[in-house]
């Protein structure tokens, strides 16, 4: 017997031994939010990314605020149909649209966010870059991803608040 296969029983408990190597390695996934943190994070990159994209591209043609709001509506509305069915796992046509609606409540509070930040970089720094604006609302992003995060889990999706 070589020495790696050795290894992991020398250092397992007898009670670890008793239980799948499945259920040792998900002892803090057994938390339903630790899990779906998780989740709503890999939704937040590729939406961050995609919102931040079309910022970029769209505001040398429309100005800042309406860029990253035309860009914040469309992510947005990904991101709540990514939440509903990966997050918290409803995968049915049930209360679909009434889940949406709400959605736009979260995206009406994240553009408060990210265009106040950006009203007040505005304010303090009237000649900011591009670069500026894009670390300015991904910043306030943050902000407003913990917002969208709190308000799904406890008022749209609360009844999959477990999963």
């Amino acid at each position: 017997m070589d020495s790696t296969t050795a290894a992991p029983a020398a250092t397992a408990t007898p009670q670890d031994q008793r239980r799948p190597a499945t259920l040792r390695r998900r002892r803090i996934f057994r938390y339903p939010v630790v899990r779906q943190l998780v989740r709503f994070t890999g939704v937040g990159v590729i939406c961050t990314a995609a919102s931040l994209a079309l910022y970029a591209l769209l505001r040398p043609w429309i100005g800042p605020q309406p860029a990253n709001a035309v860009a914040l509506v469309l992510t947005s509305l990904l991101n709540t149909a990514l939440n509903r069915r990966l997050t918290f796992k409803i995968s049915g046509q049930q209360r679909r649209i009434r889940d949406h609606l709400n959605g736009v409540v979260v995206i009406l509070v994240a553009l408060v966010i990210t265009g106040g930040s950006l009203g007040v970089l505005h304010w303090i720094n009237p000649g900011a870059t591009v670069a500026d604006e894009l670390l300015t609302t991904t910043l306030s992003g943050f902000l407003a991803t913990a917002v969208r995060f709190t308000m799904l889990r406890h008022w749209i999706f609360r009844r999959a608040r477990h999963r």
